[in-house]
């Protein structure tokens, strides 16, 4: 009798366990929960991004070639009031705040075009945004 207590109890332990871990590993990415990641996708504003997602699959890649990244630089360097989207591959990026349940807003270093890179606070989709450890 106590053996089949045991065994039950144990079993329920071990399925509670792997629930709570298919939990976590199904939830999106947050700012509480990743600080640093990478990014392979598009980014840009949020206005550019929430534009990019509603556009047809048929008609986003004519949109980031006709939507590139134009940002103000600062003197102390540092992009601001960017406007479009550019792509991003692999780009290693620190995880700034939660926008919406859509996208999350990174800082990630950016090419303008004149060559030059410089670090922005862009939009992301959140499902672009792989964390890590």
């Amino acid at each position: 009798m106590n053996y089949l207590l045991v065994s039950t109890c144990a079993a329920a332990i071990a399925l509670a366990s792997v629930a709570a871990q298919a939990d976590e590993a199904a939830s999106p990415v947050s700012a509480q929960s990743c600080a640093m990641g990478y990014v392979t996708g598009v980014g840009g504003s949020n206005q550019s991004i929430h534009e990019y997602l509603a556009a047809p699959d048929r008609d986003k890649y004519r949109y980031v070639a006709e939507n590139p990244i134009q940002c103000k630089v600062s003197d102390d360097g540092r992009a601001t009031d960017c406007t479009g989207v550019t792509n991003l591959k692999r780009e290693k990026v620190s995880v700034y705040d939660d926008v919406d349940s859509a996208t999350i807003a990174v800082v990630a270093r950016i090419e303008l075009d004149h060559g030059d890179v410089y670090p922005a606070i862009i939009v992301v989709p959140r499902a672009d945004v792989k964390c890590t450890q």
